[in-house]
């Protein structure tokens, strides 16, 4: 994990502001996600306003619709995984 959620809140239009124990946080737009596939469930029952921090520490609205934090942190600090690995001395092996 690059760093830890801490927090998750719904806005309106299908963003969200998320924080990070890193101190990096704003708002992240998932509208290109809204009406597609499993995420048109956001739309029933208020569902997308339920986000929360599930025990893995994903972005999550129940069991089935989840979203990795750590793409969410690479966009808000606007770089790729690459970039953040070299930024931070990190290396992952590849098979």
């Amino acid at each position: 994990m690059i760093a830890k959620l801490i927090l998750v809140n719904a806005l309106s239009n299908y963003s969200i502001f998320v924080c990070f124990d890193d101190g990096t946080q704003g708002t992240v737009d998932l509208t290109h996600l809204a009406h597609k596939g499993i995420f048109q469930e956001w739309d029933k029952n208020n569902l997308f306003r339920q986000v929360h921090i599930d025990s893995f520490g994903a972005v999550a609205w129940n069991d089935a619709i989840d979203i990795c934090p750590d793409s969410l942190y690479l966009q808000l600090k606007g770089i790729t995984f690459e970039q953040w690995q070299t930024k931070n001395n990190k290396s992952y092996a590849t098979n």
